[in-house]
Formats: C-alpha cells, structure tokens, sequence
C-alpha cells in the first residue's frame, strides 16, 4: 500500500443542494448526506475543489487517447497516484440503422461495455480506489449485485486492497464467478435486506471505506467516485467534434452517473469550451423520478413494487435527490419502461447495429423511442443514448427470453428448410431496418 499523500486538490464537500460546506479534515457520513437536509430532503455531498485546483485546470491538448486520466485536471487526484486498468476512452458509436428505425437519424450509442470489466463502473471504481489507497483504507467494500462488485473487485485487486462484496444469493453467476476470480470476498447473504446494515457496520466498527450506499433513502455512491462519470461528458463532447448533444439519455437507479455526466457538461462549459448543456434522459423502471417531476418536490417519490422487473440494475422504488436535481437543471425528462420494451431494445440493438448491451444498459433505448413517438425528441436532434455495460453480464436472464432450437436434420436441404421454417429466410425484400419477424420469432419462448 502508498504512503499517504496530501490531497490538495480537494477543500471538502458542498451540499448539492443547500451547499452547505464541510471541511476535508472533518469526517463526512457520506452515505446520509447533508445533516441539515437530511429531515426535509435527503442530498448527497459534492467534491469540492480548492481555488488553486480550478485554477489551475488545463484541457488536454492531446485528443482521444490515453484513458480518462487524462482530464486529470478536472480529477481530484492525480494521474501519477491513480489506479489504473485502462479505463475510459470508449467508443460513441454512430447507430444510423437502429436510430432510422426509432425515428432519430442523429442517434449515437455511448457504449461502456468497452471498459476493463465491461461496465461503466469502472470509470468510479478508478478515482474511488486511487482516493482510498491514497488516505490509507486497509478494506474496500461494497453492497453489489454485479456491475459495481465487479469493478471495485478488479481495482481493488491492481490496489493490492482487500474486498468485500456483499450480495444475496441469486446473483447472476457470470457476476459472482467475475467478482470472485479478482479474488474479492464475495459474500451472498441469505436476507438481502442485510447487507446495507452489515455494511454500515464495517464502516463504523472496521473502518471499512465503502464505495456503494448503505443508507436509506439513498443519496449516492462515494462522491469522490461519482466524479469519474464527468469523463463520459468530456469524451462524448470531444467525440462530436467539440459539440454537445442535445439528449443525453442514461440507464439510472440512484443517479450517480446521471448527476456526473451532468456536472462534467457543466465542467465544459464553466472551462469556456462549450456554450451549450443537453437535456438529460433518465431511464428508469418504477417511474420515481418522473412521478416527482410532475408532483414537485426535493424529495422522490418511494413507489410500489407492482411487478418485478430483468432490468436489476435500475429496479429501484425510489430515485435520488442529485438525479431529480440533474433533470430539473437540464431541463431533462425521466422515462419508466416496461421489460418488453427493454427486451425489443436490446434485441434490436443487436441485429441492427451489432451491439449487445445488458437489459438494464438498453433502458436509454427505449425511452428515447417513446420521446420521439411523442415527439419530445425531433428528428434531426443530436442524441446520445448510453448502454452502460455488456449483454453478457447478465447473459443467463437475456438468454431466459430466447426461444430453444430443435437441431436440425436432412443435410443441406434440411438446413435450408430449417432456415424456411425458424427463420422465414430467404426473407422477401425489406426495408434497410433488418427483419423485425425474425427477431420477434427469436425472442421469448
């Protein structure tokens, strides 16, 4: 483990919503947020920057390249004292076919299923464990059914930091399997509603430095960490040719990378590179954020669970205070999906565009398909749609949905039957959108 070094890029934390202050050299309780909002409406803390770091805050004069350490400048720490895997620099895929066929030309898929453990979490994961190492943390923990267990397990392991990863039985096995072979320590509880208590323990009694939530309400993830997700925003902007999109759409849960993205296009445009802001999509599935916008309040609205949904990742009942605050600033929308619309993304993102994103990551697709139905959404908009991490993270749930083949018999002739009968191929002439028959008579059994 690194000696300690002085974090002098950081002056504290600021309440994202009243911007009440507190002092790097006092404790913060990161996962309750500000005290004094805490009664009326739970909201997280910010990093900080001293004056001299914001200051001092160059864009890189290199293009692309490099991972996101190189907008160490906008970082609260340095590239030289950063854990690192290769993170960042993923691909802003131009999807005219799938685009074409939801009615918006100028559709671009943010694919960050390209990172080192095939998620955006990685891009938390880096800053949060280079932030811990550097103050000294002896165990890194979290509260994860996947994605982020993943990631912190992997950095951890490039840390030489033990990990805890606490889950409930069930996770999906591809997850478990990856958490464990970065040697974490995976421990799925009988009781899920325990992990958040256990957790909150280890940070009180051990000392653990937790990188997920373990408070309800939830206010977010480790802040220092959320500040990782403002790369997507630098990227993207670069990607486009120094331009700004006018939607950004994004799979969201709690909202940390909603409320990164959306601080990294403010970062852009404070820095006098930019003098536009998009409108931010949040995809979600019990519809928390979207009932709040349109009742007000600071406060989400906590809803039923009325039905259980595949998309795990964003299956929360209630949304955050940095997420509604994000929206409202950028003038955003939040839109609830059905699985069945999560399902036909996903399934059309494949087939058109080769892309296979996990269920929850494909959310973005869908609710900007149901913004340009309602026309919220023109057609020559720019529009950025995020798929957070690979299809193959939760392959056993896709695979759930897909009906089984009989194998096929009689040689050559037979093959050419079967493909007439499963496939209807030769297919007669289409449209450049693909065969949606053939995909719908793939789908669920």
């Amino acid at each position: 483990m690194s000696a300690r070094r002085p974090l002098d890029r950081i002056a504290g934390y600021a309440c994202l919503r009243c911007g009440a202050r507190q002092p790097l050299s006092q404790a913060v309780d990161y996962a309750s947020g500000c005290p004094r909002c805490r009664d009326e409406a739970p909201a997280p803390f910010a990093v900080a920057y001293t004056e001299r770091a914001l200051a001092g805050r160059r864009w890189p004069e290199h293009r692309l390249g490099g991972g996101l350490w190189r907008y160490e400048g906008f970082l609260p720490l340095r590239a030289g004292d950063a854990v690192m895997l290769g993170e960042g620099d993923t691909p802003l895929v131009a999807a005219g076919r799938y685009g074409g066929s939801i009615g918006i030309d100028g559709l671009f898929i943010k694919d960050e299923s390209r990172n080192p453990t095939w998620s955006h979490k990685d891009r938390f994961s880096t800053v949060a464990v280079s932030y811990a190492r550097t103050t000294g943390a002896a165990v890194l923990a979290t509260s994860s059914s996947g994605n982020a267990g993943a990631s912190l397990a992997a950095y951890a392991a490039k840390a030489g930091v033990p990990c805890i990863v606490l889950t409930f039985a069930g996770t999906a096995g591809a997850m478990a399997a990856q958490i464990r072979k970065y040697g974490a320590l995976l421990v799925p509880l009988a009781d899920k509603a325990e992990r958040w208590p256990v957790l909150a323990e280890g940070v009180r009694r051990q000392g653990w430095f937790a990188a997920s939530p373990y408070r309800a309400p939830v206010v977010g993830s480790h802040p220092v960490g959320v500040e990782g997700y403002k790369t997507i925003a630098y990227e993207t902007f670069e990607q486009l040719g120094r331009r700004v999109p006018d939607w950004f759409a994004v799979p969201t849960a709690y909202g940390d990378m909603l409320a990164g993205i959306w601080q990294g296009f403010l970062d852009l445009r404070d820095a006098g590179l930019s003098d536009g802001l998009p409108r931010l999509v949040a995809a979600e599935v019990y519809g928390s954020l979207a009932h709040t916008l349109a009742r007000g309040g600071d406060r989400p609205a906590a809803m039923d669970r009325r039905f259980d949904t595949d998309a795990l990742s964003i299956g929360t009942l209630q949304g955050s205070f940095q997420a509604l605050n994000a929206l409202r600033r950028s003038n955003g929308v939040a839109v609830p999906v059905t699985d069945d619309e999560i399902f036909e993304a996903q399934d059309a993102l494949a087939y058109r565009e080769g892309l296979f994103g996990e269920l929850s990551s494909v959310a973005p697709l869908a609710a900007l398909a149901r913004l340009r139905k309602a026309g919220t959404i023109r057609p020559g908009d720019r529009v950025v749609g995020l798929v957070s991490a690979s299809g193959l993270k939760d392959l056993d749930r896709s695979a759930r949905h897909v009906a089984p083949l009989p194998p096929a018999t009689g040689g050559f002739e037979g093959v050419m039957g079967y493909l007439a009968d499963h496939y209807r191929f030769p297919a007669p002439a289409e449209g450049p959108g693909g065969n949606d028959q053939q995909s719908r008579e793939r789908r669920r059994a």
